[in-house]
């Protein structure tokens, strides 16, 4: 084999991998649609063997594309812990949150049973960037200390979920944070 038909192969198969890593975020953002590697092929146009080849199975796909989704939310969870001040940081993250739930909302119902451990990375990242927001909340007084941190993170994480489920609109959006932002102030003395 000479080493430019080695080179092409390379080339095509990285050229299928990103063809199905996008065909599967695609397919993520679409609730009804189901994530059969059938479909994702399909939207690659791809044969389904060629996307098994080149992911080694659906579970590796869509780990790698959900941790693609949510690699960007983390990132800028952590920006916001730079840019802003505690309180703000965190409402200004549940709003952006809560949309981008609101557009994957059906990702957690595909996911169901699947090894996903980038994902699974993904999602602890987020936990620790969203309890480090609270953390700094309580410290500068805006979040109230009688709720656990892990409590309060739960409590958000859960909130934000139900709220994205409902497709709320943003004035929606922006009363449910009111109301969960409320409920997270120290009580008045």
């Amino acid at each position: 084999m000479s080493t430019d038909s080695g080179h092409r192969r390379r080339a095509d198969a990285v050229r299928n991998r990103e063809l199905a890593l996008a065909a599967a975020t695609a397919l993520l953002a679409e609730p009804d649609t189901g994530l059969t590697v059938e479909a994702i092929a399909r939207r690659a146009g791809l044969g389904a063997a060629t996307v098994v080849r080149a992911f080694g199975g659906k579970d590796a796909l869509l780990d790698a594309a959900v941790a693609g989704l949510l690699e960007p939310v983390v990132r800028r969870a952590r920006d916001l812990l730079d840019e802003a001040a505690p309180e703000q940081a965190l409402r200004t993250f549940l709003a952006e949150l809560i949309a981008f739930q609101s557009a994957h909302h059906a990702i957690n119902d595909q996911l169901g049973g699947l090894d996903l451990p980038a994902t699974t990375a993904r999602r602890a990242d987020l936990v620790h960037a969203v309890e480090e927001m609270i953390s700094r909340a309580r410290r500068d007084g805006t979040v109230r200390t009688d709720l656990d941190p892990a409590v309060a993170t739960t409590l958000i994480g859960e909130t934000a979920y139900a709220i994205a489920r409902s497709r709320p609109s943003e004035h929606l959006t922006d009363a449910y944070i009111t109301v969960l932002m409320d409920g997270l102030r120290p009580p008045s003395p």
